[in-house]
């Protein structure tokens, strides 16, 4: 199984946002999507603003891949579903913690139980 580098992580993890570009149904990579990400230990997480009305969750979680860039990092990835109910308090407290500057509505809404149950973590291929 392929892991993050120490400096992939650690720079995907303090770029502000993340581009995600998962596959479509015909396999083709959709145009990039800037989101938030976060870093959990080793770990990096992703969830869809919107839940799932996101077009770009719909896609990643349907196909399981795509890439995505941050930190001058470019890579191509798997998504993986996230629903262990005490990770995702830490990854709540992980979205709280990192963007708190943008305002308490932006980040309640990612936190929010609809938007929770999005959660990607993001394995390197």
């Amino acid at each position: 199984m392929t892991t993050w580098t120490s400096d992939e992580i650690n720079r995907i993890a303090t770029a502000d946002e993340l581009e995600v570009a998962p596959l479509g149904g015909d396999g083709t990579r959709l145009r990039p999507v800037p989101i938030w990400v976060v870093r959990h230990d080793d770990d990096l997480y992703v969830r869809s603003y919107k839940g799932d009305d996101g077009r770009w969750y719909r896609a990643a979680k349907a196909s399981g891949q795509g890439s995505i860039q941050a930190g001058g990092v470019d890579r191509d990835v798997t998504f993986v579903a996230e629903d262990d109910p005490g990770l995702n308090e830490q990854i709540d407290a992980a979205y709280r913690s990192k963007y708190h500057r943008y305002g308490q509505n932006y980040v309640e809404t990612i936190v929010s139980p609809g938007v929770r149950a999005t959660t990607l973590k993001l394995l390197p291929r």
